[in-house]
């Protein structure tokens, strides 16, 4: 079973964008993965992510963030679905999709729902060190939340840049979280911070962190 901060699979694949080595051509190259599986082409909710990971594109791309998408259909199924995508709602996706006919990737990653055979609605998000942050499975029937997975994406990046927690219902430019101590004296001395809430619980000014650890 897949979980969190283990390793991605150290996989290539086929996708519309050509193959993808993602330790070469994405970890490689100091960016993080955001890969989301969709149950199948020409769907309805599928469509409406599809069109709404688009238009927020260039949000994941400034964050130094590799959207790819996923699921079972072949390459001529994905290109066919994305033509129609770009034709009905004028809307261009710039991202890969990979093409995964055999279910070998959705299987590593267990994104597969037997019964139907579909790839499961799926969110993975990996860090340039291929390390596994963030997994999410959601219903066949329900959309995701763009602002929500754009949101814990950046709440990520910062927890990993600078080494500190986010809250509850963090955002960009809120506090945060400093990691607990873990001595008696550094409990004692925490005490004595105005930005201690307890020996436990204390908060750091976003402002404070430096500007290549903020998103």
């Amino acid at each position: 079973m897949v979980k969190t901060y283990q390793k991605f699979p150290d996989v290539q694949v086929m996708t519309t964008a050509g193959p993808i080595d993602f330790y070469k051509d994405v970890f490689g190259k100091g960016k993080w993965l955001f890969l989301f599986a969709h149950p199948a082409d020409f769907t309805p909710v599928c469509t409406t992510e599809f069109v709404e990971f688009a238009k927020n594109y260039s949000e994941f791309e400034k964050l130094g963030v590799q959207l790819v998408g996923l699921s079972v259909d072949s390459i001529y199924s994905h290109i066919a679905w994305l033509t129609d995508i770009e034709q009905r709602y004028g809307v261009k996706i710039p991202f890969p999709v990979i093409a995964d006919p055999d279910k070998k990737i959705a299987r590593l990653l267990d994104l597969i729902e037997e019964g139907s055979g579909l790839t499961v609605r799926g969110v993975f998000i990996v860090d340039p060190q291929g390390t596994i942050r963030f997994m999410a499975l959601y219903p066949i029937e329900a959309g995701r939340n763009m602002q929500e997975l754009i949101r814990i994406t950046k709440a990520l990046i910062v927890s990993y840049k600078a080494k500190v927690s986010t809250p509850v219902n963090w955002e960009p430019g809120k506090e945060v979280v400093v990691g607990a101590p873990t001595t008696l004296m550094e409990a004692e001395m925490r005490m004595k911070l105005p930005n201690s809430k307890a020996w436990y619980l204390m908060f750091k000014k976003y402002e404070e962190l430096p500007s290549d650890q903020r998103v």
